[in-house]
């Protein structure tokens, strides 16, 4: 094999809270993660030279080192040195449709991508969970990307637990182009505000852990109850994010119509998006959002659920 092509779709949070402090400076979580079907392309092709090469259809992508992408292939070449200099290296070509600068995972699920298409290319058998021990040491949010679907997210982000998949809800996103926020920034605010009130022994942090995958929103997918889900949508960045840029407070306020299900910023922001039961009321809704907020900056999206991470093209 000396290609493959493969998706890589974006991801919302429809739960994230912060637990506490960690030994490593990040933080302890509690997140409900989804992928939703709006989808980046990623073609691997082998080349005889041994370099690593990063395009992207997007001029604001880096081609660099810094690009995840990037970064993935190298460390993919670094664990196997004999597969990288029998096989040679690769050439990365990102069709870019996740918006980047948004929280919605896209560089992650890029990243994501290439080592599952690295896999696959150089024939080394790599399991999932292998795959996904790879993927977190590039980042939190990259081994949940590789399996996607419904999960729970804990520690800080990369122990993954699959949930029911709830297949049937349609998805508004919303995000203003010239609007970006800090996840550092944002983390690093929430610790400064709220640190006072994080859970710091660690076994009344794996009981909170407990809690979460035991509760009502765990419980609202396992019933594919779709009102509860609405309802439950949580983000702790939220009460960071919303008072310091008012636009992504704007759009939220937006986003409750009345047919949405619930709306909630994903993730550290700026995205923020709404549920609905069926595709015709999320274009409803999109169209209301567009009509409340005249601003050509405003991107909006109508998307669904998806019930996978990252996956081989049909017949590539």
């Amino acid at each position: 094999m000396e290609r493959c092509s493969l998706i890589a779709p974006a991801k919302i949070n429809l739960y994230l809270e912060i637990i506490g402090d960690r030994p490593d400076g990040f933080h302890e979580l509690a997140m409900v993660m989804q992928s939703v079907d709006l989808v980046d392309r990623i073609d691997l092709h082998s080349i005889s030279t041994d370099t690593i090469r990063v395009r992207c259809s997007h001029p604001g992508v880096p081609s660099d080192r810094s690009n995840l992408a990037y970064r993935a292939a190298r460390l993919m070449a670094e664990r196997f040195p004999e597969t990288f200099a029998n096989l040679g290296g690769v050439e990365i070509h990102i069709d870019k449709q996740i918006p980047i600068a948004a929280g919605l995972a896209g560089g992650s699920a890029n990243a994501a991508a290439v080592l599952v298409g690295l896999n696959l290319l150089w024939k080394l058998g790599l399991t999932q969970p292998e795959l996904q021990e790879l993927a977190a040491e590039l980042g939190s949010d990259i081994p949940f990307c590789i399996s996607g679907g419904t999960a729970l997210a804990t520690g800080r982000g990369e122990k993954i637990s699959p949930l029911p998949n709830m297949e049937g809800l349609h998805v508004v996103l919303g995000k203003f182009r010239n609007l970006a926020v800090s996840t550092p920034w944002a983390y690093k605010t929430f610790r400064e505000r709220f640190s006072h009130q994080y859970i710091t022994d660690k076994a009344e942090q794996a009981e909170r852990h407990r809690e979460v995958h035991a509760g009502p929103m765990v419980s609202a997918l396992f019933k594919h109850d779709r009102e509860k889900i609405g309802r439950l949508l949580y983000n702790d960045l939220e009460k960071i994010v919303l008072p310091e840029f008012p636009d992504v407070a704007k759009l939220r306020e937006a986003m409750a119509e009345p047919e949405v299900l619930g709306a909630m910023m994903s993730g550290s922001g700026p995205t923020v998006f709404a549920l609905t039961d069926t595709e015709e009321k999320a274009c409803r809704v999109r169209d209301a959002v567009r009509a409340k907020i005249l601003d050509e900056e405003l991107d909006l999206w109508v998307t669904k659920f998806f019930p996978t991470g990252i996956s081989t093209v049909d017949g590539v």
